[in-house]
């Protein structure tokens, strides 16, 4: 198999998220920094990768692979040891949904491109988009809290890693970079920590990356 290429960003959520993925399959990947502060995912040698100009971009096998929940269920069919899914139907459902929560509902309303466009194009102020952030973050994680009580183990799913993890641990890191409260998420705190004890994710975490802030 070729050498798989990670176009990244150190506090992408969605980056971190794939990073973590590809740690926990074992899979060796070079990492490629694409500076959103400076405007690097506009330039027209990456946009040629990714058409929307967004990180991550995994280039693998003569692909380009775009939007990180397709990267890991492409991971989770091409390296299928260890799974990040569990074997029941039921179950890979409940899964799927818990990452959703994190990658349709929550994330993608508090990306770096959303948060500007609140400050450019409405004049929020800090104060608001703080507000906008928290608001989101609480949402969804009110509802993620419920199914790890139901179903979470030493991780938001059972004792073994799984998908929701990759998700929801960049989520909550990005919680605590914009100092919203997680008292009242014990299960989510709980899960978090553990997870956040485990190789690949201290190995994925932003502060470890090649390209983060000294």
């Amino acid at each position: 198999m070729s050498e798989l290429v990670l176009y990244d960003y150190w506090r992408s959520g969605a980056a971190y998220r794939t990073r973590i993925a590809l740690n926990l399959k074992g899979a060796p990947f070079l990492q490629r920094s694409i500076d959103l502060r400076t405007g690097a995912q506009r330039a027209p040698a990456y946009l040629a990768r990714n058409g929307q100009g967004l990180v991550p971009t995994l280039e693998a096998e003569g692909l380009l692979l775009t939007q990180s929940s397709a990267i890991l269920e492409w991971l989770e069919e091409t390296y299928p040891d260890p799974p990040l899914l569990p074997s029941r139907p039921n179950e890979r459902a409940i899964v799927r949904a818990m990452a959703a929560t994190v990658g349709c509902d929550i994330h993608p309303l508090n990306s770096l491109r959303i948060l500007q466009s609140l400050r450019t194009l409405f004049g929020a102020s800090d104060a608001q988009v703080s507000g906008w952030i928290a608001h989101w973050i609480t949402q969804g994680f009110e509802a993620l809290e419920r199914t790890i009580e139901t179903h979470g183990g030493l991780f938001a799913y059972g004792d073994t890693p799984t998908f929701a993890d990759c998700f929801l641990v960049p989520q909550a890191y990005s919680a605590e970079r914009f100092q919203v409260p997680l008292s009242s998420f014990p299960a989510i705190r709980r899960v978090t920590a553990h997870a956040q004890r485990q190789p690949a994710f201290l190995a994925a975490h932003p502060g470890r990356q090649p390209d983060a802030d000294g």
